[in-house]
Order: structure tokens, then sequence, then C-alpha cells
């Protein structure tokens, strides 16, 4: 990597990697638990009234939004370690903005998986576990300090 300085290069393998990682986890979760479970429910939802019918084009594109969302989604304890590396979150931060996660958090389930509540369920219970793992994650890189906000707070009474 030419364009990066060596202190930045020592976090590039573990990125690349741990990124790599974590996709394949999230597709995994996807492919073993959440698809048989979403394509059973789609499929047999209304059976008595309705035949489904899924043609294949129908079948590979609800498998690969699936798979996709979920292996992004299960980037967020990547991102949250880089972010907390760098200072931009702490634990403090993220465990303040948890209720607002959750209503992303399932946002972002609603939007990314088909239109039944059950896949969205299936999407948003391990992001919030990765969020919470999140959070001890950046304790672990950034751990809070009271003393940081008191420290704040003096050096604005001082400029004042």
């Amino acid at each position: 990597a030419p364009g990066l300085y060596d202190n930045e290069k020592k976090y590039v393998i573990p990125f690349v990697s741990g990124a790599s990682i974590m996709f394949f986890l999230g597709a995994a979760f996807c492919y073993f638990f959440v698809i048989p479970v979403a394509f059973n429910f789609l499929v047999n939802f209304g059976a008595k009234q309705f035949t489904a019918m899924p043609t294949i084009g129908e079948y590979v594109g609800f498998f690969a939004k699936l798979v996709v969302a979920f292996g992004i989604s299960f980037e967020l304890p990547v991102v949250t370690f880089f972010l907390a590396k760098i200072g931009l979150v702490t634990n403090k931060s993220l465990s303040d903005f948890f209720r607002y996660a959750i209503v992303i958090i399932f946002i972002f389930a609603a939007v990314m998986t088909p239109p039944d509540v059950l896949s969205q369920f299936m999407l948003a219970t391990p992001l919030i576990a990765l969020y919470l793992l999140s959070i001890f994650i950046a304790k672990m890189i950034n751990p809070y300090k009271p003393e940081d906000d008191e420290s704040e707070n003096s050096t604005d009474v001082a400029q004042a």
C-alpha cells in the first residue's frame, strides 16, 4: 500500500482480514439460518388460498439481497473498531445512542429484507447483538473515563 504511512500500513491486514471474515460470517449466518426460515415462511404464507410459484430469478434476487444485507450488516464491529481507534466514537457515545440505534437498525432491516416481519427480525436481532459487541470493542479500544468530561468542562471555564 504505497499511499499509506507506516503507522497506517499495520492496520491494512487486520482490517481486510477482519472485514472479510465478518462478511463471510454474515453471509453464512444468512445462508444457514435465515434463508431456509424466511423462504419457507414466504412460500407457505397463505398456502391454503394460493400456490406459491417463485421463479429462479425471484429466488436468486431474494437470496442475493439477503446475503449481501447480512454480509454488510456484520461489518459493524469492524467499522466501530476503526472509528474508536481514531477517536470518533467511544463506548459512552455508543451507549447513549443505543435507543436511536435500535430504531435505525429496524429501519435498515425493513429496507434490506423482503416485506415480511420475520426476516426483518432475523436481521435486526443479530445487528443489535453486533451493536452491543461494538460498544464492548469501543470500550476495549478507547475506554471512557469520567475525568475526560471534567477536563473538557474545566478548559471551557478557563477559556471563558
